[in-house]
């Protein structure tokens, strides 16, 4: 039997992250490439205890068939809680998903047509990408710097022959730079996207592991009207409950609910009243100051070991939260091809190339990620110190030709 798939499948493309993976579960690699939160950090026994509450006071509920909208006290804490930080929030306007992940690809499905533009950072999250791309758009990277897109690069877009959709940010704490975009940038970005009529879409799954101060105001809270918003429990509880928001105009959320619906009905409601339960009475305010204490320690830890072990051409700067170093190595080199050198040696990254919407040029080639959550300091030291002698052996191999 022969299968006929639609046209759309050919922009399918396997995660690369996820296939490096595969990689790291040979013995004695050290990986540094997965964006995964630590184990360390799951609040076990109070999502041990908010389950079994739920099974013991509504289990027919929450065993049931649930609201497409997601569970009405959750909606609402989560609109509180969006609240306290500045984005004024009607619980109507809150749509969970099955993983912030859901919710870029309903948005995929419910903005972008074949061919249309949609706007994104160089580099960007590399699973916005995959959820974008069976819509078949086409994307255009916009000009930045350290702190994110430079608002020209937004500017440039309200004289493009077709508007753009959409621009998809991430101000806090990138994936896979680690940048955080200051408030300037925020307000003056939002001003040059009001003047294109470009709507914004925000990802913000990182922004609550900060070290040493809290992010700016979020952009959807400067243009609430013009943003969407989305957010995670992944980082902040545990990745295996698949739960995430998106936060919509009140415009866009009847065909978004629609979208959801066809999707999957919705999110499983016995994992939305657990994560309710285990939250409601001020869980985060007591679990996330250790959860920021200790990245913050990896972070410190992988920025002494980049300092002591890379050699001289290297270039990055030092999260101040998140998950993530951004390296640039010396010209000449090419992270991805380096890939399995660094796997013999016993450590993974993640090369660059992978997270630009475009043909990868000599400078994204060059690039790579790396995650310092997983790790103790130990053996981040142990690893950068194996990234160090690939990449120093590397540079001198063409000298030694």
């Amino acid at each position: 039997m022969t299968w006929t798939l639609a046209a759309r499948s050919a922009r399918m493309n396997p995660s690369v992250i996820r296939e490096i993976l595969k990689l790291t579960e040979r013995p004695g690699v050290l990986s540094m490439a997965g964006g995964l939160p630590s184990p360390d950090g799951f609040p076990v026994e109070a999502l041990r205890e908010a389950s079994e509450r739920v099974l013991r006071e509504a289990p027919r509920e929450a065993l049931q068939y649930a609201a497409s909208e997601g569970y009405g006290p959750l909606r609402e804490w989560i609109a509180a809680r969006l609240g306290a930080r500045g984005l004024q929030v009607d619980a109507a306007r809150v749509l969970v998903t099955s993983g912030s992940q859901q919710g870029l690809d309903l948005l995929g499905k419910l903005l972008l047509d074949a061919g249309s533009t949609v706007a994104v950072e160089a580099p960007s999250y590399l699973g916005a990408l995959q959820a974008f791309a069976p819509a078949e758009p086409r994307f255009v990277a916009l000009e930045g710097d350290d702190e994110g897109p430079r608002p020209e690069a937004i500017a440039a877009l309200a004289d493009a022959p077709e508007p753009a959709r959409f621009a998809y940010l991430l101000p806090n704490f990138q994936n896979p730079t680690g940048r955080l975009m200051g408030a300037e940038r925020r307000a003056a970005l939002v001003r040059a996207a009001q003047a294109a009529r470009l709507p914004l879409v925000e990802d913000d799954p990182y922004g609550e592991l900060w070290f040493d101060a809290a992010p700016p105001a979020s952009i959807s809270s400067l243009w609430p009207e013009g943003s969407v918003y989305l957010g995670s429990f992944s980082k902040i509880l545990a990745p295996g409950l698949r739960l995430g928001y998106v936060v919509a105009p009140s415009a866009l959320m009847p065909k978004l609910l629609q979208a959801k619906q066809a999707a999957d009905l919705h999110t499983s409601g016995f994992v939305q009243r657990i994560a309710f339960e285990a939250v409601k009475d001020g869980l985060l305010e007591r679990h996330l100051p250790a959860v920021r204490q200790r990245y913050a320690a990896q972070r410190d830890a992988m920025a002494a070991a980049l300092q002591r072990h890379l050699p001289p051409g290297c270039a990055w700067q030092t999260p101040r939260g998140g998950m993530f170093f951004w390296l640039r190595l010396p010209a000449g080199l090419d992270a991805m091809a380096l890939l399995p050198r660094a796997v013999e040696a016993g450590v993974a990254f993640v090369p660059g190339a992978p997270f630009f919407a475009g043909e990868p040029g000599e400078a994204e080639r060059r690039c790579l990620r790396l995650s310092f959550v997983t790790l103790a300091p130990a053996r981040i030291e142990e690893g950068v110190a194996a990234l160090g002698r690939v990449l120093h052996e590397a540079i001198a191999l063409p000298r030694a030709a």
